[in-house]
């Protein structure tokens, strides 16, 4: 590992915005201060005019391997997430070798070991049949226990009240979970099917994973929690309405909180008839009155983390009907200048940006030694440059379904500069594809 100087950074940590130097040793930050000079390195990367932010964590990603690597894979995944300034992330069990046993966990993070540029983890799922193994968790290894709450793939869709109660009453780690109720889901898919066949416009899709929907199963979610003292994360909030469950105010001592995506701040209904099912994801994309309600409790702290939900699938599979198009939109590569532009439009600030993309993910995880820039903390770094925009059409994409839903779209900032335990890893356009990055750990 190089011994690396990063000058006249303007930092941005612990919700203050400083001139600071940082010099990084041996895959850590050793000093943090206004001036470092007279020091031996490797490297000097000056950054004046330039943000300095802890990396990104993102606690919800899907990269497809093993089983569909033809959609993605960790290696391409882990690159564009990377590209895109986020050092870390939390992968999701439903892949097409679930991850809901010991034994497939422990493949997962074998394989990420060899191909991942970015640090990582992996989430065990929750099924109707492995209750004991959630019972026996080991909680230093995945970061958390996911509940499909909702419609799913394979047999990860958990349905059983008496294993929802034992779950919830038993979980060793925090449980996270997509809330979607499918019975409502399944009734809304049959009535426009009768109505309009299988070739429904994408503008229906909020209709029929609506509102309801999600509602009814989020407030079983948050009974249970609240009934077991169970440590919830309801991820991806996509309606007003939802809100009510959560309350304003820092993290600190929730034991129920909850998230939101670039995408349900970014798009709502009106994109629809030019996005069609390249914006299809689950739990949909709303109206705008929704995103405007998200928003807001973000800058009121209502809704605590912000994630992508990074589902890639192919271009020929989204130009299929609606009931055969996957949900899923590929997102890591542009989180970070997507979530800018939402600053440079006045609805929150850059420190409550990296509050709610490191500084909270790493706190309601219980990631251990990252998500700030802290001296002895490993050096986790993205460097945002808000001077040079990026136009999406005119870069390379990572992810391995070579597409995005922001086509056509110019960002107002660009990644200058990732830095991953320590290695550089994205400079000037170009990716050290030689970096790996490393398991994260916990202080449980």
């Amino acid at each position: 590992m190089k011994r690396i100087l990063i000058k006249n950074g303007q930092t941005i940590n612990e919700g203050k915005i400083s001139t600071q130097d940082i010099l990084i040793d041996d895959g850590r930050i050793e000093k943090i201060a206004s001036s470092i000079s007279n020091v031996d390195v490797d490297k000097i990367i000056d950054v004046a005019g330039k943000y300095v932010l802890p990396g990104m964590i993102d606690d919800q990603v899907h990269f497809r391997e093993p089983g569909t690597e033809y959609k993605g894979e960790i290696k391409t995944e882990s690159a564009a997430a990377v590209a895109g300034g986020v050092t870390s992330y939390m992968e999701m069990p439903n892949t097409k070798i679930s991850t809901t046993t010991d034994e497939n966990l422990a493949d997962k993070k074998s394989r990420a070991s060899k191909k991942s540029m970015a640090n990582y983890a992996f989430y065990m799922g929750a099924t109707n049949d492995n209750l004991e193994v959630i019972k026996a968790i080991n909680p230093l290894e995945p970061c958390g226990i996911k509940v499909f709450m909702g419609s799913s793939t394979g047999n990860m869709l958990v349905d059983d009240p008496e294993i929802l109660e034992g779950i919830f009453s038993n979980a060793p780690i925090i449980v996270v979970t997509h809330c979607e109720d499918t019975p409502t889901i399944l009734k809304n898919e049959e009535i426009f099917k009768e109505k309009y066949g299988i070739d429904l416009a994408a503008k229906y899709h909020p209709l029929i994973r609506s509102e309801e929907a999600c509602y009814l199963s989020s407030t079983l979610a948050v009974q249970l929690a609240k009934k077991h003292d169970t440590n919830l994360h309801v991820l991806h909030l996509t309606t007003a309405k939802e809100l009510e469950f959560f309350t304003a105010g820092e993290l600190k001592g929730k034991k129920i909180s909850a998230e939101v995506c670039l995408h349900h701040l970014f798009f709502s209904e009106k994109d629809y008839e030019e996005k069609g099912h390249l914006i299809k994801c689950n739990p949909a994309i709303k109206r705008e009155e929704d995103r405007l309600a998200l928003l807001k409790a973000f800058k009121d702290d209502k809704l605590d983390i912000l994630a992508t939900d990074h589902a890639p699938h192919t271009w020929e599979e989204k130009q299929n009907n609606y009931f055969s198009a996957p949900a899923g939109i590929p997102l890591v590569q542009h989180v970070l200048i997507g979530a800018y532009d939402l600053v440079a439009q006045g609805h929150f600030s850059l420190e409550m940006l990296v509050q709610k993309t490191s500084h909270n993910v790493a706190e309601r995880f219980q990631v251990k030694e990252r998500g700030y820039l802290r001296e002895g903390y490993w050096a986790d770094i993205t460097v945002l440059d808000v001077n040079k925009p990026t136009v999406v059409n005119d870069h390379e994409l990572y992810a391995k379904c070579n597409w995005s839903p922001f086509e056509g779209h110019t960002f107002k900032a660009s990644i200058d500069t990732t830095i991953v335990s320590g290695q550089l890893a994205y400079e000037n356009g170009k990716l050290n594809t030689s970096v790996r990055g490393q398991a994260l750990e916990f202080n449980r």
